[in-house]
């Protein structure tokens, strides 16, 4: 079923996830589109009910206030200002709206329908998918992550052995990652998967570089080389799968929106790409991935695993990575893992993780003089990765964690929490 939509056009509001979010929540799928799309780019949308103009701090762009383009006032679709008077639109309003006012617009002035289900996406995407594909092959990228094995799952589901999986170790992953994705979608699966080990290549192209973009495009640039190789080997592949979704194409920037971080599969693809992108994840929030995981039955501790950045702790090994700094954050995560599921917090706790800092600190160890790493822990809640609050961890586990990492991680002699919710942090620290 074809679901009813309502496009948000971005004239500098700093809320368009969270106004898609209400929307969504009413039952009625919306995106987000920049405010010079075109009629005949609006029109190539299918089932479009209705346009909210939504302006906001970042509208002044250039010296001059950003604005849509003429004609789509005369595209006959209804149209709701936010912050952007115009005695073209059906109404205007000076904020954003509360649900009632924003029910009327949706269901009264749009008459839209309440069908965005994730049944109702996953047919959707199913027939995208196979209409984009044809008969040709699809390389996906199979981190064994929430947002990869929910990809890789529809795509089976839409091409079956047209899929053909691709898991990159590039020495970033977590204590035992590759060999736990190579048990379950190999073994248990039965993937069309190839493993690749490409540790030495990647830390050699990462030495010395202390900049996190450069790190993050560094890491999908090279990924993409990694699968161009791994498809020349193969036969009728064109198509790269991705497990990108709404918030790393948010969080990247927009042409109103200032860039937060760009992300390995969204700012780090190189301009000569030789694939065309299948990416059916790229309109959802990260707890509507997880819906999706669910509806296409994959199992609640692969949908429900700790996310996990696609550069791995290439983002939690700050600044230039070195081999033991490296070691030490895989090292302190896997205790902080095996902690928090002892406690019962894995189940309670969005995400959770360890990074190191690249700079030592004066401490003692064995009674002597040592100048050592720090390890910092943070654990927070969130929804849909836009926002998110920091979990208060009772201080006993806390210290449990805290004794372990020091005794059983080498080059280490402190431990912090970090306590910064998002914004102003990042859920990351690069």
């Amino acid at each position: 079923m074809k679901q009813d939509m309502i496009v948000i056009l971005d004239l500098g509001s700093t809320e368009n996830a969270g106004l898609a979010r209400q929307i969504r929540e009413l039952g009625v799928y919306s995106e987000i589109h920049p405010h010079d799309i075109t009629p005949e780019e609006l029109k190539k949308l299918e089932n479009v009910k209705g346009i909210i103009l939504n302006g906001g701090e970042n509208r002044i762009v250039g010296g001059s206030a950003v604005d849509i383009t003429p004609e789509l006032y005369d595209c006959g679709y209804p149209i709701l200002a936010i912050d952007h008077p115009s005695a073209r639109c059906d109404r205007t309003l000076a904020a954003l709206p509360d649900v009632s006012v924003l029910k009327e617009f949706v269901f009264d002035t749009c008459q839209a329908k309440a069908n965005w289900n994730m049944k109702n996406f996953i047919e959707d995407q199913v027939e995208l998918i196979r209409r984009q594909v044809g008969d040709r092959k699809v390389l996906l990228a199979l981190s064994g992550g929430v947002d990869s094995s929910v990809v890789a799952a529809l795509l089976i589901k839409a091409i079956g052995k047209q899929l053909v999986c691709v898991h990159v170790n590039h020495g970033l992953m977590r204590k035992n990652e590759s060999e736990s994705v190579i048990e379950v979608f190999k073994n248990q699966l039965k993937a069309n998967l190839i493993y690749v080990d490409a540790v030495d290549r990647f830390l050699g192209k990462l030495e010395g570089v202390a900049d996190p973009e450069q790190k993050r495009k560094i890491i999908g640039g090279e990924f993409i080389r990694v699968f161009e190789e791994e498809a020349r080997k193969l036969e009728g592949i064109d198509f790269l799968g991705q497990g990108t979704i709404y918030p790393d194409i948010i969080e990247s920037g927009t042409k109103t929106a200032k860039m937060v971080k760009s992300h390995h599969n969204v700012g780090g693809l190189p301009e000569d790409l030789k694939f065309a992108l299948v990416e059916p994840l790229k309109q959802l929030f990260k707890d509507e991935v997880r819906a999706c995981g669910v509806e296409l039955g994959l199992p609640s501790s692969m949908v429900y695993r700790q996310p996990f950045p696609g550069p791995g702790l290439g983002v939690r090994c700050l600044g230039a990575i070195t081999r033991d700094r490296l070691e030490a954050v895989r090292e302190a995560d896997a205790i902080l893992r095996e902690e928090f599921e002892k406690a019962g917090l894995d189940k309670k706790v969005w995400q959770y993780f360890a990074v190191v800092p690249d700079f030592k600190s004066v401490g003692v160890k064995n009674n002597a003089r040592c100048f050592d790493y720090m390890v910092i822990l943070r654990a927070i809640n969130t929804v849909d990765a836009m926002s998110a609050t920091i979990e208060r961890v009772d201080w006993d586990v806390l210290g449990k964690i805290t004794d372990r990492i020091l005794a059983e991680v080498e080059h280490v002699n402190r431990v912090c929490y970090d306590m910064s919710p998002k914004p102003p942090a990042t859920i990351e620290f690069e």
